[in-house]
C-alpha cells in the first residue's frame, strides 16, 4: 500500500551544489548544479529528491513544469520505505 504526496517545487539552477533548501510559502526550494538543457535539470532534481527523502528515484514523477522553474512532482511513499525510516 502506498501514499502519494504532491510537491510544488521551485528550482534554482546553476548553483554551486545540488541541495534541498527548505519550504517557503508551501513551495519546496531546491538548488541544482545543472542547466536547463534536454531535461538534465529534471533528472538531477529527481536524484536530489530521492536522496533527501530516502526513496528510490522511481517513486518520483514530474507531472507539471517540465520546462519551468516551478514544478509539480508526485512522490509515492510506500509503507515499506516509511517503516525503514522509523
Amino acid at each position: 500500500m502506498s501514499e502519494v504526496e504532491v510537491l510544488i517545487i521551485k528550482v534554482i539552477l546553476k548553483s554551486a551544489k545540488s541541495e534541498v533548501i527548505g519550504w517557503e510559502d508551501g513551495v519546496l526550494k531546491v538548488r541544482l548544479n545543472a542547466v536547463a538543457e534536454k531535461g538534465s535539470a529534471n533528472d538531477v532534481l529527481i536524484k536530489v529528491l530521492a536522496k533527501h527523502y530516502k526513496l528510490p528515484k522511481s517513486h518520483f514523477t514530474l507531472t507539471k513544469g517540465q520546462k519551468s522553474r516551478l514544478k509539480t512532482i508526485q512522490m509515492e511513499k510506500s509503507r515499506k520505505f516509511q517503516e525503514k525510516e522509523s
